[in-house]
């Protein structure tokens, strides 16, 4: 006979109670919707537009965490190699979908070699990646602070108008690719609701590259090193390289997410924008069932969905209720609550 109860208790253990009272959090918030006078097909289109910009950000943690150096709380380095690219592709006056998918291609060297180093960096530190990983963040940010004024960009719609020299804090992106995903074959249906079907569609492509990797030879290995690298050691597996695989796929899909952000949200933001990106990404898997030392793509898709539901609906539901802005508090509360929950669950592995 089964035991329905220790059968729950075992998935509500396994789960965690913070990701399932996020969850029925997530779900009130959209019953709620019509006793508050919001319209509930208007806050799923937000939710979908938001999980196309932000998923391939999210998808960015699963392979280093498979490959067992943490949290990447140094996103912010392919970031910046995704920053590069877009920029330059500006510069070059490229525009429309040749100009989106000209910029990753801008940043794919940049995001390879930066990845590269960051891993190196990393293998040097082992045991101490995630700290480590938010100061190389941190860094890189603050350097490109210098470098957004001194780069040689010269595109009148970037550099600062009264000096000539120097990019904007923001740069807008129509006439280039706003919305360039966002708009390809979306569905509307009455005046409200909108269903980004490019940016989904990206997003789908990039979780089944993702996903193809990860059933490789050497994703096989990349996984094997992060569940036990002593093993993986024995087998002859290079631990160190395929540490370095993980960080450079991190950074290269960090690159790429950066600029599916930026075309649903129609500006490319520098300087110390993308300080605090990668806490987002990192709350959004944990909050879809990762762990530190163990991420699935279904974790990016389920953690993806559920945070921005929660900063989408929050602001519409929980403001008209209690009639004061709580959206940034409970973003806060929940980004940063996630992380600490999921750093007090961390599981040692075999060196």
């Amino acid at each position: 006979m089964i035991n329905w109860g220790s059968k729950v208790k075992g998935f509500i253990t396994d789960f965690g109670w913070p990701r399932l009272i996020i969850f029925f959090f997530v779900a009130a918030l959209f019953l709620a919707t019509p006793f508050v006078g919001v319209r509930t097909d208007a806050s799923l289109s937000d939710v979908l537009s938001r999980f196309g910009q932000n998923g391939v950000m999210v998808l960015a943690m699963v392979p280093m965490m498979q490959a067992g150096s943490g949290l990447n709380f140094g996103l912010p380095v392919g970031i910046v190699a995704g920053l590069l690219g877009s920029t330059i592709a500006m510069q070059c006056g490229l525009t429309g979908f040749m100009g989106f998918f000209g910029a990753a291609l801008l940043a794919l060297p940049f995001a390879t070699l930066f990845g590269w180093l960051y891993g190196m960096l990393l293998n040097k530190v082992k045991g101490e990646e995630m700290t480590i990983a938010m100061y190389v963040g941190f860094s890189i940010v603050t350097f490109m602070s210098i470098m957004w004024l001194i780069l040689p960009f010269s595109n009148p719609t970037m550099v600062w108008s009264y000096t000539g020299a120097g990019l904007r804090t923001t740069i807008t992106l129509d006439g280039y690719w706003s919305r360039i995903l966002n708009n390809f074959l979306a569905i509307r249906i009455g005046p409200f609701f909108e269903f980004p079907t490019g940016a989904i569609l990206f997003f789908v492509l990039m979780a089944f590259l993702m996903w193809v990797f990860m059933r490789s030879r050497t994703g096989t290995a990349l996984t094997a090193v992060g569940s036990n690298p002593g093993f993986a050691r024995a087998g002859g597996v290079s631990v160190d390289r395929c540490r370095i695989i993980g960080v450079m796929l991190s950074s290269v899909y960090g690159a790429i997410g950066i600029l599916t952000y930026q075309q649903g949200f129609g500006f490319i933001q520098l300087y110390n924008a993308p300080l605090y990106m990668a806490f987002p990404a990192v709350a959004a898997i944990l909050l879809g069932g990762a762990s530190v030392n163990k991420a699935s793509i279904l974790n990016a898709v389920i953690g993806t969905f559920l945070f921005q539901s929660i900063l989408t609906m929050t602001p519409s539901v929980i403001n008209n209720i209690l009639k004061t802005d709580m959206s940034e508090v409970i973003r806060i509360l929940i980004s940063n609550g996630m992380i600490i929950y999921a750093l007090t669950r961390k599981t040692k592995t075999t060196k």
